[in-house]
């Protein structure tokens, strides 16, 4: 079962006044506009770390609707995107804010195999649409997501709408919770485009994040990195019967099936309000591609390890450096491990204003009580804003209504009734934000 969240109280509905700005607005929505701006992100191809054309055409299309919108450069090929509109005075600011980077790249040389055995036309930067559901890579995530907020805002432009206080856009680079592509370019990923974003200024004083799932949520867990390097003899298999034998393959082997049976139970052991913290072995490397007749002196493993808003990365780290010294002992490794990187989970009170309005908005638009979805496993943004001091409710699409649908499938395929409707909740949500006092977030 869902955790019901504490509905909106009726204050919390918007004003006549507001009501036909909100009505007005959504009489702008339509699934094909969003098919048209969707269809646009899609075929402009922004891998992490490759993100600027992308960021430069959303600006040039905010820019085209009267948005003030600019291009906010990282690096060389790796831009955010950032609009603005309303603030007439007095009224608190919003951030409406997407990732726009993709896992990956819309390359078969650089995403086979690992990502697939063909490069599918879903996985491709060339978006088509059946019917109500837009194909491409991206589709649904991120793209699908910030074709929303592009939506929102030109609605509420078309509508002539009220906002006291500023609404910001928000298209970040480096979404991905990845390393660089590049050994030629450092730190392209894990937010960095978001924190960049943040740092410029000025802060908001609430946030919106659009990501993958149909509920409101207001925490998520964090990530930390590890690398286990097992350490075995360097031999030839001419030699094995003559000379001490220790593969480190072999024995890496039994590090990942022991990870892999102990992540459960991390999971239970810190299950905890929405989250449910998973841990996955990723990546092994190990001996010489060009020669199969030799084994490597060293093996190595990275892992990710979730951990609830709860945990610190040095919990973790007693953790896993009591599990695998335990591992090591009872099965004879020769390992070390380290940590590569942290991210920490983050929390915004349940009763902070952007949570309780963006659920009343939800309830509004589905007619029901909202409840939250349990067990989530999945880092965003969310982390950068709230680390940064900005209170952040996350609402999303779910996955497209399709059969078969894979991990792949389920990010690259975009249901457009989702998005019209996920489009509306950002409209009422900026019109309740931006058109109330100003308290710097503090609200609870």
């Amino acid at each position: 079962m869902g955790r019901r969240a504490r509905s909106g109280p009726p204050s919390l509905s918007l004003p006549p006044s507001l009501r036909r700005s909100f009505e007005q607005a959504c009489s702008h929505i339509s699934r094909d506009r969003l098919a048209d701006i969707l269809a646009m992100l899609v075929d402009t191809p922004s891998p992490t770390g490759g993100e600027a054309p992308l960021a430069r055409r959303i600006a040039a299309h905010l820019g085209g609707l009267g948005i003030e919108a600019c291009e906010q450069r990282l690096q060389a090929e790796q831009s955010n995107a950032v609009g603005w509109l309303g603030g007439s005075g007095g009224g608190a600011s919003l951030l409406l804010y997407s990732p726009i980077d993709t896992v990956t790249s819309n390359d078969a040389e650089e995403d086979l195999p690992w990502a697939g055995n063909a490069l599918r036309a879903d996985m491709r930067a060339n978006a088509w649409r059946e019917n109500d559901t837009l194909f491409g890579l991206g589709a649904q995530n991120p793209k699908g997501h910030a074709a929303c907020i592009v939506m929102a805002a030109e609605a509420l432009v078309r509508a002539k709408a009220p906002l006291a206080g500023q609404l910001r856009l928000g298209f970040g680079a480096g979404g991905m919770p990845t390393d660089s592509r590049s050994s030629k370019v450092k730190d392209t990923g894990h937010g960095v485009g978001c924190a960049h974003m943040l740092a410029a200024g000025p802060r908001p004083d609430y946030a919106i994040i659009a990501k993958t799932g149909w509920a409101v949520s207001w925490e998520e867990v964090g990530l930390a990195w590890y690398e286990v390097r097992v350490r075995g003899t360097h031999t030839y298999v001419g030699s094995r019967h003559l000379l001490p034998y220790a593969n480190a393959i072999d024995h890496m082997g039994r590090v990942v099936r022991a990870l892999e049976q102990w992540f459960p139970l991390w999971t239970e052991r810190n299950r905890s309000g929405l989250v449910a913290p998973q841990g996955v072995v990723s990546f092994i490397e190990g001996g010489a591609s060009r020669t199969a007749a030799f084994t490597p002196a060293e093996c190595r493993i990275r892992f990710d390890l979730r951990l609830n808003p709860r945990t610190i990365p040095a919990e973790a780290d007693e953790a896993i450096g009591l599990f695998l010294d335990e591992l090591s002992a009872s099965d004879s490794v020769d390992l070390s491990w380290r940590r590569l990187l942290a991210i920490p989970g983050t929390s915004t009170p349940e009763d902070n204003w952007i949570i309780r309005s963006t659920i009343a908005g939800w309830e509004e638009l589905e007619g029901g009580v909202h409840t939250a979805i349990p067990g989530l496993s999945g880092a965003t943004d969310a982390n950068i804003l709230r680390a940064h001091g900005v209170p952040t409710a996350r609402v999303g699409l779910p996955k497209a209504p399709l059969d078969d649908l894979d991990f792949q499938l389920g990010m690259n395929a975009a249901y457009l009734p989702h998005m019209e409707r996920l489009t509306r909740l950002l409209v009422h949500s900026a019109l309740a934000t931006c058109n109330r006092p100003s308290d710097g977030g503090r609200d609870g």
